[in-house]
């Protein structure tokens, strides 16, 4: 009964998604706006798992600097910016090589070209802030399309309208299975890749221990192992709200480019995981702080605490002795989980 009930809620999950899909892209833009505001307010009231990881994450990051009711407005706005990324992905079928800058502005973009040099070969290190999922289409009419790695969806169902979406500005998406090495051999033959670097994963997944806030956080070393094995340059990259439902690209400054690049600052036998990991986070931690609502806040950033740790951590994150052992300064250059 069980494993009908579920089949039945995939094909009604499916069913909604495909209808979506069709519909979406027949709104105008404001009313597309409009309507993931509406909708994300409404998660913001509905989700009381997702709304409590969000506040206690702002809690822990920012501490008494922000009042009960600053939190809650940020938390709702979390909420109202991914509900945005979500139903624009949906709505992205209107966007064209030739009409996506309407919508779309760049800052810094000569910085991502002038790091991927002639060959045109670079890692953009993403973040879930704001609209991540039009950054990643928007390199893909700017001529920077690559081979991405896609989380899977527990309805399998759902798999094909997100990878169609999600490809439609010449990006390849690959499953999760062996993901990392795909790319190693993509980035051998002056490919192109982007990876969402602020993901947490377990301590025995090839992870390092970065700074995010003050706190300790197991970070993914990804993008670190990547650029190491190839020399291919990391540009961190994000994506900032305009109004009337229009974003801007910020490219920062090439991290750690080998030898030889134009714009190279340090030479990456001097940096470890760790090191290349937390420039990336560095890079990017101060928009966070000036405008900390378009972050997933409701992601739970923090699922591991040091043993004695010396500022509290949100409720959800358990001590492990593999994180305490993660944390020691100690060069590491394991390779992430393939």
């Amino acid at each position: 009964m069980r494993s009908l009930w579920k089949r039945f809620r995939y094909r009604l999950e499916w069913l909604g998604l495909l209808s979506a899909a069709k519909m979406i892209p027949l709104l105008s833009r404001d009313a597309c706006y409009r309507l993931a505001m509406f909708a994300g307010a409404l998660m913001s009231v509905l989700d009381r798992q997702g709304r409590n990881v969000a506040s206690a994450n702002l809690e822990a990051a920012f501490g008494d600097d922000l009042s009960n009711s600053e939190r809650r407005r940020i938390v709702r706005a979390s909420f109202q910016h991914f509900a945005r990324s979500m139903l624009d992905l949906l709505w992205s079928p209107r966007l064209t090589r030739e009409n996506f800058s309407r919508y779309i502005e760049l800052e810094n973009f000569e910085e991502l070209v002038r790091a991927a040099g002639p060959d045109r070969s670079v890692m953009v290190a993403c973040y879930h802030y704001s609209n991540f999922e039009w950054l990643s289409l928007a390199c893909g009419y700017l001529d920077f399309a690559g081979t991405i790695i896609s989380q899977e969806f527990k309805n399998p169902l759902l798999d094909p309208i997100f990878k169609k979406l999600r490809e439609q500005s010449g990006h390849e998406l690959i499953a999760r299975g062996r993901g990392i090495m795909r790319l190693y051999k993509v980035l051998r033959r002056k490919g192109r890749t982007a990876l969402l670097v602020d993901l947490t994963v377990p301590p025995t997944e090839g992870a390092v221990a970065i700074d995010c806030f003050g706190l300790k956080t197991s970070a993914t070393s990804a993008h670190a192992w990547l650029h190491q094995q190839t020399g291919v340059p990391i540009v961190p990259a994000h994506c900032e709200p305009l109004p009337s439902g229009r974003y801007r690209l910020v490219f920062h400054r090439v991290i750690d480019a080998p030898k030889g690049r134009l714009g190279a600052t340090n030479k990456n036998e001097d940096m470890n995981h760790r090191q290349i990991a937390q420039a990336c986070w560095d890079s990017f931690e101060p928009y966070v702080r000036r405008n900390p609502a378009p972050w997933l806040w409701m992601y739970k950033h923090w699922r591991y605490k040091p043993t004695h740790a010396a500022r509290p951590y949100p409720f959800y994150a358990q001590e492990w002795r593999r994180f305490d052992e993660l944390i020691e300064p100690t060069t590491n250059h394991a390779r992430p989980e393939v």
